[in-house]
């Protein structure tokens, strides 16, 4: 989500970006609800997981994506994989060109299957 902020954010109105952050802040809540956590719990997630959504989006924000590699540090730090960190390196950075080759009017139409 930080990549697709990253690329459209200057093609969207602020308050329509405001309205998206919002929606997915509420859809966060939602399923720590649905899993059964109280009142306090669902707080303390969400500052927690909002926390964690800033700091990503500021380090993505910061990249330069032209180096290889450079993705690698994002996920050794926010990813909990260890294996074949190489192949999501590669995942993201061709997410990022399927990105930067579409327009913000292909995410808002009804198409079921992307392939990048």
């Amino acid at each position: 989500m930080a990549l697709f902020f990253r690329r459209f954010k200057t093609e969207i109105h602020k308050n329509e970006l405001q309205e998206l952050f919002d929606f997915i802040v509420r859809q966060i809540e939602l399923s720590i609800r649905e899993i059964g956590y109280g009142d306090v719990t669902v707080n303390k997630k969400m500052k927690e997981f909002v926390n964690l959504f800033y700091t990503i989006l500021n380090h993505i924000e910061s990249l330069e994506f032209k180096k290889k590699g450079i993705n690698l540090s994002i996920f050794a730090n926010y990813v909990n994989i260890e294996k074949n960190i190489d192949f999501y390196d590669d995942y993201f950075t061709k997410y990022r060109n399927f990105l930067s080759k579409n327009t913000l009017n292909n995410f808002t139409k009804d198409i079921i299957n992307f392939n990048f």
